[in-house]
């Protein structure tokens, strides 16, 4: 059985809740004081079975103190049906609750003319053509009109035929996103605990699953589900539901929170957006203005800043727009919204998100900033991942950052970027997604701090891969470093070699004089065996003044990259065949010493016929090397 929500709308007094009474045999006013003072006041429910549909009814309140009210409930509408009372006609609610229905992209309904019973034929007619007069060129120009008498009962039949008729023409939920209920309602009940209800407009609720409460973020468990006050395993999109949560206390909960997945949707307190001012908005919409924002079930204030030039948007106009809430909310891409003004509280546009994690932009780069905006207007999905991507820049859009701007299931998302980078349209750097243009440039920058290395320190034998990375990534995740110089060394543009980067084609570029350096270096090492000098010594021998030597460790560092010298300790270095051939001594006094392996300090300097200035930094050398390991006051010479 197909599910789908129908929203009431219209002035106070108009015979709303008295409709759903007489439809469904429930009546929407639950509390006291709507009974009390005979006005709705806060959002009701009701629901009703036509052959294969279930239709749920959110009765929402018509006096303009609860408009607030009425937004809570009016997000998730599927089918509306516009109210008008025979003897009253279109009344300034009427207007302002289809004008938010229109905003918020409500796109089936009909009309439906009450208290027929009061008056003759011939005000019915006249109340029509005013009906159709107000919703002219509108997605209820054509829709059906009855004429409904919720005291006597005529006229119910046939709003139950074209309610049906309507409503099986309405097109069915997205199932491409994740599981979402905005709460418009929470109550605790004796036994149960904390129960919140809403409408949930996409995915699916299970008894038993892990969720969250956003904001903040409050982890809960599913304990039980009702769909119209019937306990049921799972809740589908398009069900008004109950649902019973573990883990919160009904005091943690508040109007305008969303059920979701936990750690799927993120919340936000700026977003971009395209306005739509009413064209009967008795002020246009301009940059500073304070206003309240209504999505979903919330309400916050924020402040506007228009992005066209005229830093205004007129009445009856559209135009892109930031939104700075003072406090977070969920949106996704193509939410919808309304907008109020601050004081007096009056609708004056509508809106739909367009990048729901925006940053504050700067003058000069408004123009750029409309363009990409622009194209998120589009209902083309990879389009959008596109967008997205190009404005995370060189940052990149992560996949879960994706998924919390669009609600995209993890399958849909996937298709969708499989989709994109088989275009070549976007690149994945290990999770993060860069366009090929950021890619690029960020591939020739290496190579051009590479070439920059290279002639500055034509003696080194690469860049340290760390400083490359810090110099030229250190705002970026790592993964696209990682990304950009795997992708360059698949090229053969440049070689990795343990701890340094270079160009292919870089050749140590050394002089005559240098290469003398060089070997007499070489040979101050290799002659002193096993008791090599510290480098200041090796200078002091080579006859180099104090200001040569920062030439001359670059030389020293040559013969480390060329493995002519090992380095010991920081200032310690030795010659690799001396190195070698300590190493082969140990291991032959090992073989010897079978099966224990052991040697201590002593043992090893009479190996190695050295003092403990150097047996120490010795052992621990191949402790590293993983030549030996130490047991005690002991190594253990490893086979």
């Amino acid at each position: 059985m197909r599910s789908l929500i129908v929203g009431t709308a219209g002035h106070i007094d108009h015979g709303k809740s008295a409709l759903v009474r007489a439809l469904t045999g429930t009546d929407p006013d639950r509390l006291p004081e709507e009974k009390r003072r005979g006005i709705t006041i806060d959002l009701g429910f009701a629901d009703l079975a036509l052959d294969d549909l279930r239709l749920g009814f959110v009765d929402v309140p018509g006096h303009e103190r609860f408009v607030k009210n009425m937004l809570a409930g009016a997000h998730g509408i599927d089918v509306l049906a516009l109210v008008v009372a025979a003897d009253e006609s279109v009344m300034p609610q009427t207007r302002e609750h289809f004008d938010i229905c229109r905003l918020l992209g409500v796109t089936d309904g009909l009309i439906v003319i009450t208290k027929r019973d009061l008056v003759d034929d011939e005000m019915i007619l006249l109340v029509e053509d005013e009906v159709k007069e107000l919703v002219a060129n509108s997605f209820l120009a054509d829709a059906p009109v009855v004429s409904v008498s919720a005291k006597t009962g005529r006229g119910l039949d046939e709003f139950k035929t074209a309610l049906q008729s309507v409503a099986k023409r309405v097109s069915p939920r997205s199932d491409q996103l994740v599981t979402r209920l905005p709460v418009d309602r929470a109550f605790s009940m004796k036994g149960f605990g904390a129960v919140i209800t809403g409408t949930l407009i996409s995915g699916e609720i299970r008894e038993g699953d892990e969720l969250e409460l956003l904001p903040p973020s409050l982890p809960v468990r599913v304990r039980g589900v009702q769909v119209h006050s019937r306990q049921v395993n799972h809740a589908e999109a398009g069900q008004r539901t109950a649902v019973n949560l573990g883990g919160v206390d009904v005091a943690q909960i508040e109007r305008g929170m969303v059920l979701a997945p936990v750690g799927y949707l993120h919340p936000t307190q700026i977003i971009d957006a395209h306005l739509t001012v009413l064209p009967t908005a008795s002020r246009p919409v301009r940059s500073r203005a304070r206003v309240r924002v209504h999505i979903g079930a919330a309400e916050v204030l924020a402040r506007v800043r228009v992005l066209d030039e005229s830093n205004e948007i007129s009445s009856g106009k559209s135009g892109l727009a930031q939104l700075r809430l003072d406090s977070s909310i969920v949106a996704l891409h193509h939410d919808r919204f309304i907008v109020r003004s601050y004081s007096p509280a009056e609708t004056i546009a509508g809106g739909v998100v367009l990048n729901s994690f925006a940053t504050k932009h700067r003058g000069k780069q408004l123009v750029a900033v409309r363009e990409q905006l622009q194209r998120l207007t589009g209902i083309d999905p990879v389009a959008t991942l596109i967008t997205l991507v190009e404005i995370a820049g060189e940052h990149g859009l992560r996949l879960k950052e994706l998924r919390a701007h669009t609600g995209w299931t993890k399958k849909v998302q996937h298709e969708l970027v499989s989709k994109a980078q088989l275009d070549h349209l976007v690149r994945d750097a290990g999770g993060v997604l860069l366009s090929p243009g950021t890619f690029d440039r960020l591939s020739q920058e290496v190579v051009v701090e590479l070439e920059r290395h290279h002639k500055k320190e034509p003696l080194s034998r690469g860049m340290l891969r760390e400083t490359l990375r810090e110099r030229l990534f250190s705002h970026v995740p790592t993964e696209i470093f990682t990304a950009v110089l795997g992708e360059l060394e698949i090229k053969g543009s440049v070689i990795s070699e343990k701890e340094t980067v270079r160009l292919r084609d870089h050749r140590l570029d050394i002089s005559e004089q240098d290469a003398k350096l060089r070997d007499t270096l070489e040979g101050i090492y290799l002659n002193a065996r096993m008791s090599p000098p510290s480098m200041d010594e090796a200078m002091t021998r080579a006859g180099l003044a104090t200001a040569q030597r920062a030439h001359a460790r670059k030389i020293v560092q040559l013969l480390i990259d060329n493995q002519k010298l090992v380095r010991i300790t920081n200032e310690m270095l030795m010659h690799a065949e001396a190195v070698s051939e300590l190493k082969a001594r140990l291991l032959d006094f090992a073989d010897k010493h079978e099966p224990e392996r052991l040697i201590d300090v002593s043992e090893f300097k009479d190996l190695a016929g050295v003092s403990r200035k150097y047996a120490i930094p010795f052992l621990e050398y191949f402790d590293r090397e993983r030549v030996t390991r130490r047991a005690g006051d002991k190594r253990l010479v490893l086979k």
